[in-house]
């Protein structure tokens, strides 16, 4: 029975020295960590305190983006910039605006943002070679809404192609010819090239040239085409209408004719003015000449 009592008795001994050791490993990892939390709890608030104050910056800057966006597009409402190109400029100014704010953000909590600009500035480098093209229409697209050259509705001429403008996109730019033919011009090409806007400006001037012979009345087919000119309810009155010689060619002489019309009445005018005038030359017996192949027959 005594053995048995120092046999527990011995057990128990271990177990409790077991227990005090564990005890002292648990002291001696708590006295290490909190050593070691000496250090890494200052920063734990220094980056809380950072990451508010980001936050902070964020709704600041948020509420800055929309008063400049605001006041952007009262500048560009006032500037009365096609819609298209206000909405794009708008979201263009709202990307850039978030894009820095989020750098501000990053610097803010301590992530550099080296890196990350220069990855962003190849990439851009990368995608402007891949989309060279596309990017030249659009910044074409973009002059052309901008500097207004012409607009939907206008009669233009660009190279060797003429239409009324019935559309005009970011990237082209629609033209119908008189033919109804659809033509589509790349605004990267139409924004560099010359072009005529014929229907620029509300009136026009007509321009005519008829022949007649040397042995015609000159005076007289002047005052002709004066009058038919004058009689024709789509000339304008208030402006000077003329008539002149405008050239002395080998086989007549050339009479010019200067009226000015509604840009919309010219063509109506000039084939009408066209044919009312041969018509009324020939009756008062101006002559008209034309080129004339005599043929002999050679004598046996």
């Amino acid at each position: 029975m005594f053995i048995n009592s120092l046999l527990n008795a011995e057990e128990a001994t271990q177990e409790t020295t077991h227990l005090i050791q564990d005890a002292s490993e648990t002291v001696e990892k708590a006295s290490r960590f909190v050593e070691n939390s000496k250090d890494f709890i200052p920063s734990i608030i220094s980056f809380g305190l950072n990451l508010l104050i980001a936050l902070l910056i964020f709704c600041i800057g948020k509420l800055l983006i929309r008063i400049l966006l605001k006041v952007c597009k009262r500048f560009l409402d006032r500037t009365k910039i096609e819609i298209t190109v206000s909405k794009f400029l708008l979201s263009l100014i709202r990307a850039i605006a978030y894009v820095i704010l989020v750098l501000v953000m990053l610097e803010t909590v301590g992530i550099k943002t080296t890196s990350f600009l220069a990855v962003l500035t190849t990439a851009s480098f990368a995608l402007g070679l891949a989309l060279q093209g596309s990017l030249s229409n659009f910044a074409g697209g973009i002059l052309i809404l901008i500097l207004k050259p012409f607009k939907v509705g206008d009669y233009i001429c660009t190279g060797g192609l003429e239409g009324t403008v019935s559309k005009i996109d970011l990237f082209y730019t629609t033209l119908i010819t008189l033919d109804n033919k659809l033509n589509i011009i790349p605004n990267g090409t139409l924004s560099n090239a010359s072009l005529t806007n014929v229907t620029a400006f509300d009136t026009r001037r007509v321009d005519f040239e008829f022949g007649i012979s040397y042995n015609s009345d000159i005076s007289k087919a002047k005052d002709i085409l004066i009058r038919c000119a004058s009689e024709h309810n789509m000339v304008m009155k208030e402006k000077e209408i003329f008539a002149f010689v405008s050239n002395l060619a080998a086989s007549q002489v050339t009479l010019g004719l200067r009226v000015w019309v509604n840009s919309s009445d010219y063509w109506t005018v000039k084939f009408d003015l066209t044919e009312t005038i041969k018509i009324r030359l020939e009756k008062e017996g101006i002559e008209i000449p034309f080129n004339q192949i005599v043929v002999h027959e050679a004598d046996n």
